[in-house]
C-alpha cells in the first residue's frame, strides 16, 4: 500500500474531530488554521450527511492522534468547506500518519467518490487549500 503525501492527507480530511479539546494545551503550541474546499457531487449529499452523522471511532481517533483540533466542515451549493487546526510540531509527518491509518484509508474509499475537486485546483490538488484573509480571537 503506498502512504499518500501530506497534502494529499489532509486534503481527505473529512470527519468532524469531538467535543472536549483540552484547551490550553493547544495554546501551549502555536496554533495553524487551515481552510480547505473541494465540490460535493449533488446526488451524495444525503448519503456525505449520514456517513458524517456517525464517523468511524478509528477515523476521529487518527484524527486527534495527527494533531488536528476544532475541526469541522460546512456545506453550501455543492461546496464543502473544511475548517481545522493543527497543534503538533511536524505537519508533514502527521499527514503522512494519517494517510498510512488504513481505517482512515478506508473511510476515503467511500468519501472520496462522492467528491470533486474545485474547478480552479492545481493539479492533483484534492481539497484545495486556501488563503486566510482575517482572523480575530
Amino acid at each position: 500500500m503506498a502512504v499518500i503525501s501530506a497534502s494529499a492527507a489532509v486534503a481527505h480530511i473529512v470527519t468532524m474531530f469531538p467535543i472536549g479539546t483540552n484547551e490550553a494545551a493547544m495554546h501551549a503550541h502555536k496554533v495553524k488554521r487551515y481552510g480547505r474546499i473541494i465540490g460535493l457531487k449533488p446526488e451524495a449529499y444525503e448519503e456525505y450527511v449520514r456517513y458524517h452523522a456517525a464517523v468511524w471511532p478509528d477515523v476521529l481517533k487518527t484524527i486527534h492522534d495527527c494533531n488536528i483540533r476544532n475541526y469541522s466542515i460546512f456545506y453550501r451549493d455543492n461546496l464543502l468547506f473544511a475548517y481545522f487546526e493543527y497543534i503538533g510540531d511536524d505537519y508533514a509527518a502527521d499527514m503522512d500518519k494519517m494517510g498510512a491509518d488504513p481505517k482512515t484509508r478506508e473511510w476515503w474509499t467511500i468519501m472520496d467518490p462522492m467528491q470533486q475537486p474545485v474547478p480552479t485546483a492545481k493539479q492533483g490538488e484534492w481539497w484545495s487549500p486556501m488563503e486566510e484573509v482575517f482572523h480575530t480571537e
